[in-house]
């Protein structure tokens, strides 16, 4: 199926360039748009927050998402490397018609792929080495790490991950995508917040 998604950051701006310009395309290249997706919001909002996460949650292998540039996607190169790279992951291609852009499965792709690949893996040692750093400036300011001994552990599958959750939050991450790294309900990571004294 191709996907059409047309995104605008206000409601004074008109979606209708973005569809004249895909209609546009799909003809010169003799295919149709099976479902469209448009939404007024900004880019800056995390994919999860918007019909864009959801619909790329419906998309199956094969699927075909097009949109006009890619700063439809997102208003950061961090965040369109994340979207495109779960496009990626569930094999589906995401063509753009002003940067002439296609994610699909050949050799750029694949570069594409390695290259998302070793900025999680970046990202994941820096966010390790920042946690770290922090750990050990609370204890030689004399702060007791972990909960203490003999109380109840409420939120057990958190345990050790608080500094973790902190810093993500600091950084923006969503809710849903910190669940996801520790293997947790998005209700889990909302009630930690909620009660914890450093939750933002």
């Amino acid at each position: 199926m191709h996907y059409g998604y047309i995104r605008v950051s206000t409601d004074k701006q008109s979606v209708e360039n973005q569809r004249y310009e895909i209609n546009g395309f799909c003809q010169r290249n003799q295919c149709k748009i099976d479902v469209w997706v448009e939404e007024t919001i900004s880019g800056t909002k995390s994919p999860e927050k918007r019909k864009l996460g959801r619909i790329i949650a419906r998309m199956s292998k094969g699927d075909v998402l097009i949109c006009s540039e890619l700063s439809r996607l997102g208003r950061n190169l961090l965040m369109i490397m994340s979207i495109l790279n779960q496009c990626l992951n569930k094999e589906i291609q995401v063509w753009t018609i002003k940067d002439n852009y296609r994610l699909g499965n050949d050799i750029n792709s694949k570069v594409l792929a390695f290259a998302f690949g070793l900025s999680a893996e970046i990202e994941r040692n820096l966010i390790s080495q920042r946690t770290k750093e922090a750990l050990e400036r609370k204890r030689t300011e004399g702060v007791k790490l972990g909960r203490p001994k003999g109380s109840k552990n409420k939120r057990c599958k958190l345990s050790g991950h608080e500094a973790d959750i902190i810093i993500m939050r600091s950084q923006k991450y969503s809710v849903a995508s910190i669940a996801q790294k520790f293997h947790v309900h998005p209700v889990t990571i909302s009630r930690y917040l909620k009660s914890s004294p450093n939750g933002c």
